[in-house]
């Protein structure tokens, strides 16, 4: 009886013993379970909604260094090396993102995309040497993906495609575009097109090869075809109509309207560069004897002058207006986007950078 006995606790304290290691594999199996999932899931990005773009044709055309969405504006820090950072729509709250020199700041959603050129003093994989490069972080600077090494000349977020004039020094300029998760890539055309100007869905561009007609390029296939018959150079569509610089009349400010095919002639000097915000539009006047900055209402009313001299880099957000001197950086020069002409220098930016030095 004795033995039986111990034979049954023997055989108890087995199973108790089993039960236990069956349990311990389970709770295992599971964790393994919820921690693939949990990576899996944090491995995918947010996907934007159809359309969305991210940021003005106008401010691409200035090389992109001020990107606004919501209620922050990220810009290129001249100051700074042109080094990526935030900021309120006020200029408070100025916030260091990372040690990239940037430019074609795209923002949506949840994620920022930008052109890179890599500092020689900064650390890890990406500053190993000068590299070119877009690039993917979320809004504070973090979680920072490659999408493509290559050097990009401008770049347009359409919907949760990225497309790029990138130029290759053997094959040379061709249009790419990228998913933003870095999937799908794919080489659109051989040959030079500014994607920068998106709306609904499709691309309009200045042809550069046999013709400077309006060419559009529907981004659901991929596929060009010709608008307008008419020599343009950096159009921007906005409420039915292409504004754009006519280089069959010495390059002045036009706008063509698609409903009633009508074209009006907007300044009387040549330009060099433009940018479109809302009803404003602010010009460079390519002039040896008097350049100037200057802007007008949308209809070509009102022209007034912003600063004379040489400037380049025209980058417009809701409250502010920022430029410079063409081939000088620094000082960058802001006026009110809207209301009176107050032309001062972006202070908040450059005391930034001297707060870095210090850190």
């Amino acid at each position: 009886m004795h033995s039986l006995s111990a034979l049954h606790t023997e055989r108890g304290i087995s199973m108790t013993s089993k039960s236990k290691n069956i349990l311990i594999l389970s709770i295992t199996g599971v964790i393994i379970i919820v921690l693939a999932v949990l990576l899996i899931f944090s491995g995918r990005i947010t996907m934007n909604e159809e359309n969305v773009t991210g940021n003005t044709p106008g401010n691409l055309n200035n090389g992109g260094y001020f990107c606004e969405t919501e209620d922050r504006v990220y810009f290129a820090n001249a100051y700074d090396d042109y080094t990526l950072y935030s900021m309120n729509p006020d200029e408070t709250d100025l916030v260091k993102l990372g040690d990239n020199s940037v430019s074609s700041i795209n923002a949506a959603g949840k994620y920022l995309y930008y052109s890179m050129i890599s500092k020689a003093n900064g650390s890890g994989l990406g500053y190993l040497m000068n590299t070119y490069g877009i690039y993917r972080c979320n809004l504070k600077g973090n979680k920072t993906m490659c999408l493509d090494r290559s050097y990009i000349v401008s770049m347009q977020l359409c919907g949760n495609y990225l497309y790029y004039q990138k130029y290759d020094n053997q094959k040379g300029p061709s249009l790419e575009k990228v998913r933003i998760d870095k999937k799908d890539a794919k080489s659109i055309a051989a040959e030079i097109i500014s994607p920068n100007s998106c709306k609904d869905g499709v691309i309009y561009y200045s042809g550069s090869e046999k013709d400077h007609y309006l060419h559009a390029l529907d981004t659901s296939t991929d596929t060009s075809s010709v608008v307008w018959e008419a020599n343009v150079w950096n159009p921007i569509l906005q409420d039915g109509y292409v504004y754009y610089m006519d280089i069959d009349n010495n390059y002045r400010l036009c706008r063509y309207s698609f409903t009633d095919n009508v074209i009006e002639v907007l300044t009387d000097e040549r330009l060099d560069f433009f940018n479109i915000y809302d009803n404003m539009i602010y010009y460079q006047v390519s002039s040896a004897q008097s350049p100037a900055l200057k802007r007008m209402l949308i209809d070509g009313s009102n022209p007034e002058t912003v600063k004379e001299g040489v400037f380049t880099n025209i980058n417009i957000t809701s409250r502010y207006v920022y430029f410079n001197a063409y081939e000088e950086p620094t000082p960058v020069y802001q006026t009110s986007t809207f209301g009176d002409i107050n032309v001062t220098t972006f202070d908040a930016a450059m005391q930034a950078a001297v707060d870095q030095l210090k850190k």
